[in-house]
This record gives structure tokens, C-alpha cells and sequence, in this order.
């Protein structure tokens, strides 16, 4: 697996503009009975609480505010839907999982939604799903990856978090959560690495959001 993809100059300058424009929050639903129609592409974020979902968001729009930051794990209880004026897509927040102290009926509540809106959304292109790069993939990823493949929905694993690791142990950690995503049949085969407070690895996913919109 490798984590360098080739963009053209063209396709970076239109993941830049893509996201220098001001995003803003649709709706969040509970349920899929309220979802919006499936009518453009989606791209939806998905990872354990307290992985930096909200702040990749944040960082990914240049939008402090646009995803809901919280201390408490487990407060996204929504898939949250944003869009951009002009764009006829969508970027769809997904409830954080792997919260310890979650009470069950919320898990499986969570688990009912996600997996309902994976099997029956056309218009989803691909799930970013997100990895710490601090830990790797745990216990609580395995059967989100399980259910994605089951759902053989496009997934793509994104590593946060990733100035928080000395660079020399960085390549060994990409290697190890590498390993377990070839086991996954609907695992995309290109890693990124991430930071939210660095920005490292934005432009790159700004670039590969981008195209996968417009195809």
C-alpha cells in the first residue's frame, strides 16, 4: 500500500478551490426516514470517538466550527450532512462508534442507522474511514471494517493524529495499519496520513475528495 498518489496540478488547484469556499451544515438525522434525497455524491467520514473526525472536518473546510468538536466522546449521535453553494454533493459527518461507556440500545441504535444508510446509499462514493495513528486500528474498527465490507461500500483508511508520532516510527505504524486493511476486500489500497494541526496530508485529500465528486 502506498500513501503518494499522483494528482495533477489541475486536480490539486480543484480540491483547493473546492474547499475554499464556505461549507455549511445541511441537516442531521437520526433515522433514515429524513435522510435527503440521493440525488449527488456523498463522501462521509467515519471513525471511533475521540479519533479527531470533527477537527479533520474542521481543518479539511478551514471552518473551525463546521463539524461539532466536544471533550465528551460519543457526542455525534447524527449522520450529519454539509454542503457547499454551487457543488451538488454532500460530506456527511458519521456518528463516532467504540465509545466504552455508550449504553447498549445507543449502540445498537448506531449500528442499526450506519449500517441501513451504507446498504441503501447509491450516492455514497466513499467512506473515509479514520484511523489514530497513535494506535493503530483497535478492537472497535475491526467490525465497523467488517460491516463496510459486508455493505461493499468503497472505504478508505485515513491516519489522524499524525505529528503526535516521531517520524521515524511513522513508517512502521503506516505498515501495520496497512497490513490488517489488506484483509478487507472494500479497504481502498492508498493510506493518507493526516494532521489536523499541522495540516499535513490536507491538500491531498482536498485533491482526492474532489475527484472523486466529479466522477
Amino acid at each position: 500500500m502506498s500513501t503518494d498518489p499522483e494528482f495533477t496540478p489541475e486536480q490539486m488547484a480543484a480540491g483547493e478551490l473546492l474547499f475554499a469556499r464556505p461549507w455549511q451544515f445541511v441537516m442531521g438525522t437520526p433515522t433514515l426516514v429524513s435522510l435527503p434525497p440521493a440525488d449527488r455524491p456523498e463522501i462521509a467520514f467515519a471513525g471511533r470517538s475521540n479519533v479527531g473526525k470533527s477537527s479533520l472536518i474542521n481543518a479539511l473546510v478551514r471552518q473551525k466550527g463546521l463539524a461539532r468538536t466536544s471533550n465528551t466522546p460519543g457526542r455525534t449521535q447524527e449522520l450529519n450532512f454539509f454542503q457547499v453553494e454551487d457543488v451538488s454533493a454532500y460530506l456527511v459527518d458519521m456518528p463516532g462508534y467504540g465509545y466504552a461507556k455508550a449504553p447498549k440500545d445507543k449502540v445498537d441504535a448506531w449500528t442499526e442507522l450506519v449500517r441501513d444508510y451504507l446498504r441503501g446509499r447509491r450516492s455514497l462514493k466513499r467512506v473515509l474511514m479514520l484511523i489514530d495513528a497513535r494506535h493503530g486500528v483497535k478492537a472497535a474498527d475491526e467490525p465497523v471494517m467488517d460491516l463496510l465490507d459486508e455493505a461493499a461500500v468503497s472505504y478508505q483508511l485515513v491516519l489522524t493524529k499524525v505529528d503526535k508520532v516521531p517520524l521515524p516510527a511513522q513508517a512502521a505504524v503506516l505498515e501495520k495499519v496497512a497490513a490488517v486493511a489488506r484483509k478487507h476486500p472494500a479497504a481502498h489500497p492508498m493510506l493518507r496520513l493526516t494532521s489536523s494541526e499541522t495540516g499535513q496530508g490536507m491538500s491531498e485529500l482536498r485533491a482526492e475528495i474532489s475527484v472523486l465528486l466529479s466522477t
